[in-house]
Formats: structure tokens, sequence, C-alpha cells
């Protein structure tokens, strides 16, 4: 959310995002810009690929019903959103697509839960959070200039003290205090898959405890499995003779598998603002390491031009002595390119065989789905290690085996209820699984 609101308030839309003037936004004004971005409601479109303007349909997603339920009233509805606007405004259109912005023709986009989950498996919150730590508590750092201590205050005010009362953003009480578990809780649920470090000053796995026997345990099985068809179906896809393993129909069937499986966590609006709020949270952390801006140039980590978030990352995660993943480049990547993916998965776009084909078929329109799976098999092979590209042909048997498995992977696997006082097992199943824990806990991906 917060890195739209920066390309909003650049200049040009060719511009970087503009995020020294966001840092010099007020933080009321930020909270309150969230309450009216939550109420205009939903994802947007796609360019090319549209969705609709009002959000995704139940049960696969947050609808509009939902966002209606659980924002302010708006002036028809007693006016209590309108009797405090958040008085940021952006100057002209955002073009091109996805919005326009708060009051525009088309909803304000916030990503998918999956955005949430990659970015944070970078490590930048715990980097963020001691990099302000540090400049509230002593002068371990250089001073800084205004915009950094504005961005400092809007920081700590928004993500590391507990939201203003009633606000969409309030995931936290005092039955969940701690926003570290709780985001944990929720990859957990929807995804089966743990961050690759270890959260400092907590013990076990509390995150797991009362989730009972519903979690997506078996969703990065069958995510897996989908990449790889579809990597061979773009690796067939030009084949003019000879045998061509691609199968729409199964792509489309595991497509729908993942569909379901986020739907059901999704009922009756389960984890809508747990996911509008971690969204928020990881895009502000985000955007600090995007571009060369000011609070980057205070902490004396610009990259310059050919720079890019994780190599910034490191550099300030240097100067508060942590040592972050070091596939946090194919990270920051993916998380752009895996939301629109899952959102368009849970919206039904996939799971008829033709649509299925937008997927992998050259000169399919629009050619970005296709270019967006190719390069994100490349980068999630790379950030995890596994092996989404094996051919499955064995030259020593009479005839080569079939391209699908047997037996779709197992999604039904339930999680055992952990009880107060012991120790959740370890998963294993998140993209990835980390070696020994750095002197910060934070653990880099599997495959160096």
């Amino acid at each position: 959310m917060f890195r739209t609101l920066a390309r909003l308030l650049s200049v040009s839309p060719s511009d970087p995002p503009n995020a020294d003037g966001l840092y010099t936004v007020h933080p009321l004004q930020l909270s309150r810009w969230l309450e009216e971005a939550w109420a205009q409601g939903g994802q947007a479109n796609w360019p090319g690929f549209a969705t609709g303007t009002q959000g995704l349909q139940e049960p696969t997603a947050i609808t509009e019903e939902t966002v209606r339920r659980i924002a302010l009233p708006d002036e028809v509805n007693g006016g209590l959103l309108d009797a405090l606007r958040s008085g940021v405004d952006v100057p002209g259109e955002f073009s091109p697509a996805p919005a326009r912005g708060i009051g525009g023709t088309l909803a304000l986009p916030w990503d998918h839960l999956i955005y949430a989950y990659l970015v944070e498996s970078t490590g930048v919150a715990e980097v963020v959070r001691e990099v302000v730590r540090r400049y509230v508590v002593g002068e371990t750092l250089e001073a800084v200039s205004n915009t950094t201590y504005s961005w400092l205050r809007a920081t700590e005010e928004l993500f590391f003290r507990d939201p203003p009362l009633f606000a969409v953003t309030s995931t936290v009480s005092a039955l969940r205090p701690e926003p570290v578990i709780n985001r944990r809780n929720a990859y957990w649920r929807m995804f089966g898959m743990d961050l690759p470090h270890a959260p400092a000053g907590i013990d076990g796995q509390p995150w797991k405890t009362d989730v009972g026997p519903t979690a997506n345990l078996g969703f990065t099985d069958v995510w897996v499995e989908f990449l790889r068809q579809v990597w061979l179906a773009i690796e067939n896809d030009s084949n003019a003779v000879g045998a061509n393993p691609t199968d729409s129909s199964y792509i489309a069937y595991l497509a729908r598998t993942l569909q379901e499986m986020m739907g059901m966590r999704r009922r009756s609006g389960m984890l809508a603002r747990e996911e509008f709020t971690y969204v928020t949270t990881m895009s502000w952390f985000h955007l600090l390491v995007e571009t060369d801006n000011q609070v980057v140039a205070d902490l004396q980590a610009g990259v310059g031009a050919i720079g890019n978030a994780a190599d910034r990352l490191s550099r300030i995660a240097q100067r508060v002595g942590i040592a972050p993943p070091r596939r946090a480049r194919e990270l920051f990547e993916l998380a752009d390119l895996v939301s629109p993916i899952l959102i368009f998965i849970e919206a039904g776009r996939f799971t008829d065989p033709g649509d299925a084909e937008l997927l992998y078929r050259r000169g399919s329109s629009p050619p970005v789905i296709r270019e967006t799976m190719n390069r994100l098999i490349d980068l999630w092979q790379s950030a995890t290690g596994q092996s989404l590209k094996d051919a499955g042909v064995r030259v020593s048997t009479p005839a080569a085996p079939s391209s699908q498995p047997l037996r779709l992977p197992d999604t039904s696997s339930p999680v055992s209820p952990v009880s107060p006082g012991t120790t959740a097992s370890s998963n294993g199943t998140g993209p990835p699984v980390a070696p020994a824990t750095t002197t910060n806990g934070v653990r880099p991906p599997a495959r160096l």
C-alpha cells in the first residue's frame, strides 16, 4: 500500500517512488489514509487482465461486503469516515494501472498475503526494528536529517506501538499482543509456511498453538507442482514434432486446488484485516530499501542506480550488526511477482484449461502473464533450492514416465494441535529452510 502511495506522490509515473515525500506526511494522516484505502475496497485491475473494481468475489478473497462491514461508516451511514479525512492528495492520474488513488475510478490495490511473507523472509522487519530502536534509545548511529527523523517517528507510531482504537489495522490486543507472532500465525494458516529465521526473544513456535487441523500444510507441495507443470508447458510450447507432455487440464486442476485451499481460510472475511495490515507493514519496510532515498543516505547505505533493495538492506543491516539472508534479492523480486499470480488464482482466472494456457502459451494476450511466470519460476528455484525444471525422464527405463505425478500432492494433512506450554515441531515447508541462526536471529534461505 505505501509503495503504491509513494508512486502516486511522484510527479510523473515514470519517476521513482517519492519515498521522501511520503516520509514527511504526518503519521495520523497516514493512518487515516489507510482507513480510506480499506473503505475503497479490494484489489484493483492488473494491467490487461481485469478483475473488476470492487475486489474479488467470495469465497475466494476479500469482498465488497467484508470491506463494508469492517470499514468506518461513510457519509451515507453516519459520516465517521468523512469527518476526518487524511488530507493526503495525489497529483494527476496514476498511469498505467493498477490504480488512480482514493476517489478515482479504480480501488487502490493491496497485495496478497504472500507478498508480506516473502518480504518478511528477507529479514527487513528485524533490521528496521533495530534501526529505529537505536535511534530512539541512544546515539550509536549518526544524527539524521529532518526527513529521516519524520520517518523514525512515523515508523514507530505506525508499526511499533498499539494502533489507534477501532482502526482497521488493529490486529493486536490482550489476546494476541505480539505482532511478530500474529504475522507468522497468518502465514502458517494460509500457506503452511514458516519464516526462515527465528523471532528474537520468543521461545518455541506459539503461532502454531490453537490453529486447529485446518492450516494449509499441503499448500507448498501443490504450489511447487503448479510451478513445475507451468515450466514444463513453457519448455514444450514451441514443440512442432514429437511428444508434448503439457497438460493444461492438470494445470487448471492445480490452480483450482490452490484457489480452494486459500478460499477456505477466507470464509466470512477471516484474515482480511490481517492481510491488509501485514501487507501494509511490509510495504513500508520494502519502500525504505527500494530507492536511494534520504533515510538510506543518512544511514550511509546508498548503492546508486545499479543497486537493488537487497544491496541497501545489506548495508543498513551491517550498520546495526545483522546479517540478512543471501537470497534477499530473489525474495524481494518474488514478492512482486507471486502476489498478482495468487490474486488471480484466487479469482478463478486459471481454473479453466483454456485460461490456464495464458500461463505458458507464447503469443497469448496479455503476454505479461507468461513473462511473469517464467521469471517467477527462475527466482523461486534459486531462492528455495527446490528443483522445478527436472525433465522427469529416466533413460534407463523402457519407457519415459509421465511428467505428471501419480497422485496430486496431499492437501489434507492435519496439523497436530499444540497445547500451551509445549514446543511445536518445525514444519519445514516454507520456501527457505534455513541453517544455523546468525547473531541477530535472522537466518538465510537454505540454498546459497
